[in-house]
């Protein structure tokens, strides 16, 4: 990947956006969803500069002075850095990162389980709590791709686990989601296994040849439920994770000290 950001038009209202790993080795995903009113963004990134990531002049021109949500898939600092390019930007909300905030923003009375709902204009994405990876996690559909979006809770890659009920409790919700609407495919924020079953690429790397696709389906998000389920009983120990490794993923049960 040679840009410094990788755009991919799956319509002409949504974008996956990619950082670069020559910018970050995280190189995350993020999402890009226009509407009639406004657009939203799915998360900002690893870095903060404008000139090795130009996230802001990306997104202004794709959807040029519409107004925008900035939101995020989890609070993690390699989903958020780049807010910082959309401070000024005008007809803009940043939701802060902290789990009351995005409460409040997207109108949750009843935390994680509620489906709220964002307008767009004509466009209406679904989005619900699913701690356990990270206390402010989301999951976002949208009904026009069939794009479920679940952060860093289910991608192809390393599934860390800081609250395992809260994230079986998570897994489970989007499964019962997905079998009541029109997903198409799970869309995670990270791509770190390779094409060979149970094999990750190192962590850090900063080159992986012949990645997986990033899209999973709703049969791999059910395969997270029940490996989650199989191996609860083996929680690891303060400071030394218990790694359990699958085709598709790889969960880290984290205990914390």
């Amino acid at each position: 990947m040679d840009e410094l950001i990788q755009v991919s038009e799956h319509d002409g209202d949504t974008f996956v956006l990619r950082q670069s790993k020559s910018v970050h080795y995280e190189a995350p995903f993020l999402y890009l969803f226009r509407g009639r009113d406004r657009a939203l963004l799915l998360d900002t990134g690893a870095t903060t500069e404008h000139d090795t990531f130009p996230l802001r002049a990306t997104v202004d021109k794709l959807i040029g002075d519409m107004e925008l949500v900035v939101a995020h898939t989890h609070a993690h600092g390699d989903h958020v850095a780049g807010d910082v390019q959309f401070a000024d930007r005008p007809r803009t909300r940043i939701v802060p990162k902290d789990v009351d905030s995005v409460r409040s923003f997207f109108g949750f009375t009843e935390w994680p389980t509620e489906i709220v709902t964002l307008d767009l204009g004509g466009r209406v994405i679904e989005i619900f709590g699913i701690p356990g990876h990270q206390s402010a996690s989301i999951a976002v559909f949208d009904p026009w791709s069939g794009f479920l979006v679940t952060g860093d809770t289910v991608c192809r890659g390393r599934l860390y686990v800081v609250d395992y009920p809260a994230f079986q409790d998570s897994v489970e919700r989007m499964v019962e989601f997905a079998g009541n609407r029109p997903v198409t495919q799970v869309m995670g924020c990270h791509i770190e296994m390779t094409t060979t079953p149970g094999v990750d690429y190192p962590i850090g790397a900063t080159y992986q040849p012949d990645e997986p696709p990033l899209p999973m389906t709703v049969a791999q998000l059910t395969a997270v439920r029940d490996a989650a389920a199989a191996v609860a009983d083996q929680p690891g120990k303060p400071g030394e994770p218990a790694i359990h490794v699958f085709d598709d993923f790889i969960i880290y049960h984290i205990v914390e000290e």
